[in-house]
């Protein structure tokens, strides 16, 4: 006990001397966090908080090494923890990085993934887990396991440091548990190992309170994550039962639970998974309080009882156990649906998504039929078998009315531009409408082709300005080129019912395989003509 009480206090006065260096060099480096519109703060404040908790966490255990003492003496640098210590250092300089240079996502991403690797060859990996009398071991899925456990932990305290003192005040509760779960389970080594982390954090929340002088970091919240993720590891949480793997998740279940729904809701609304927002669970609470020690304080509480519930998965037996899980369950579906999460996910919205997976998939019977008909567009010969395809499309999409202008044209000679347009040069005639060109130019009168619904609620198709009337004239003409083979009119009578799923989307696919099936009448036509 005297062991794990030497690590957490020299970590913490070593905490509460260097945070302050630490703040004088991120403002003389250039390690700083600009205000934005996502930011609570109004002034540039230093981002190097981590290196402080990183140094008292490395200095803490020098200590505690050198005091000799029989837990000191279980602090042997073997390969499983020196190999560790370099993965945290990896992560650790990514995020210290990423506060000065702003690294791109992927890259932060594979950094973290080589720390992982470094501490999994050394031995922390996650390799089974025993749920009730079944043993269930992972084997090559271990690897996986590891890393996908490791980024849970890294970044879920990087997306919770948003307020001030939150990220270390929750990180601290989690460390200060997992201090008490291992000495009560005899692991002192990592009872010590928690300890110093815990102290070091506690001594930069001093000056990280609000209103905080200093930042964690991403340095600092890449280091915690990494630390809590590998210590509960090579503490025995590997080889433990399903209780046993849910402590340290439950223990850092608010920064967990805000990254599983941060990349769900970013997912759900089009967003980068990794793209930075101000809808995390610490905005929402602030916009509810209005107050953030307030909001901090609240979630503070929140961690507590989090971790007391830990402490209790422990002891209780297996229907206690899934009781507590259960409960904790509950409210954290009732937190999320209070700080307005499920509007992302009401039954509406549901469905739609599933339509437009099943659209994407092909799956949908209306994809199977659109694509078959996009392959009879493709093989219309004539104009006629074309328009007859057109038609079958546009009732397959709901539109009311269609209509198609032709005007077949090819770039004509010098000698010729001038009988038609006397008084227009190439590039003016090149310039003119296609409807006027082909009124003057076309040897017959070009084609048109109309369709509509038998029953309709407008008379006049033509009227573009008819009430409830959707209309969208497409230009039939090659991109980039200036060859026009007229244009398709589609209109859609609002009253009548909603345009199907995807059905912009489709009119575009039309669109294109309606002009390369002009091209080729066209090149068959001037073909015969020569």
């Amino acid at each position: 006990m005297i062991t794990i009480l030497l690590a957490f206090c020299a970590a913490l006065l070593l905490s509460l001397f260097l945070t302050p260096l630490a703040r004088k060099m991120g403002a003389l480096f250039g390690f700083l966090d600009m205000p934005s519109e996502r930011k609570v703060h109004t002034h540039p404040i230093p981002r190097t908080g981590g290196v402080a908790i990183f140094i008292s966490f490395v200095l803490a255990l020098t200590i505690v090494y050198v005091a000799d003492t029989d837990i000191s003496r279980l602090l042997v640098l073997n390969q499983q923890r020196a190999l560790l210590m370099i993965g945290c250092i990896i992560c650790f300089l990514t995020g210290l990085a990423d506060d000065f240079w702003r690294l791109p996502a992927r890259r932060k991403l594979l950094l973290q993934i080589l720390g992982v690797t470094v501490a999994y060859a050394g031995g922390i990996d996650i390799t089974r887990m025993v749920v009730g009398n079944v043993d269930v071991s992972f084997g090559a899925m271990s690897y996986v396991l590891t890393v996908l456990w490791f980024l849970l932990f890294i970044n879920a305290v990087n997306l919770v440091d948003g307020l001030d003192g939150l990220a270390g005040g929750v990180t601290f509760f989690a460390a200060m548990m997992m201090v008490t779960l291992s000495f009560l389970g005899d692991r002192y080594m990592t009872a010590v190992l928690f300890a110093a982390l815990s102290g070091g954090i506690l001594g930069f929340l001093r000056y990280n309170f609000n209103p905080a002088s200093i930042f964690l970091g991403d340095g600092g919240s890449y280091f915690i994550g990494y630390a809590i993720a590998g210590m509960s590891i090579m503490g025995g949480v590997k080889s433990q039962t399903t209780a046993a793997m849910l402590i340290p998740l439950l223990a850092l279940g608010l920064p967990v639970f805000d990254t599983i729904l941060s990349s769900l809701r970013r997912f759900a609304v089009g967003k980068k998974i990794f793209g930075a927002d101000k809808g995390h669970i610490h905005h929402r609470l602030l916009s509810l309080v209005q107050n953030t020690r307030q909001a901090v304080l609240l979630m503070y509480a929140m961690t507590i009882g989090l971790c007391m519930i830990s402490l209790l998965l422990v002891t209780a037996r297996d229907e206690r156990a899934a009781f507590l899980l259960i409960l904790v369950g509950v409210g954290a579906i009732y937190f999320a649906k209070k700080l307005g999460y499920f509007s992302y996910m009401n039954q509406k919205r549901i469905i739609s998504w599933i339509n437009d997976v099943t659209d994407e998939t092909g799956i949908s019977r209306e994809r199977r039929n659109f694509l078959n008909l996009q392959i009879d567009i493709s093989q219309s010969n004539t104009l006629e078998e074309l328009w007859k395809n057109i038609i079958q499309v546009l009732d397959l999409l709901h539109f009311d009315c269609g209509m198609m202008y032709l005007n077949f044209w090819q770039p004509l000679s010098e000698e010729m531009e001038k009988t038609c347009m006397p008084e227009a040069g190439v590039n003016n005639f090149r310039r003119t409408t296609p409807m006027t060109m082909a009124s003057i130019c076309l040897r017959e009168k070009p084609p048109e082709f109309k369709w509509m619904r038998e029953v309709l609620a407008f008379i006049n198709p033509e009227n573009v300005c008819s009430r409830s009337l959707f209309r969208i004239e497409l230009p039939l003409e090659l991109t980039g080129s200036e060859i026009t083979y007229g244009c398709l009119v589609l209109i859609k009578d609002n009253r009548l019912g909603d345009l199907s799923n995807y059905s912009l989307k489709r009119v575009e696919h039309l669109r294109r395989e309606v002009i390369a099936v002009l091209e080729r009448i066209n090149a068959d036509r001037r073909a015969s003509d020569a």
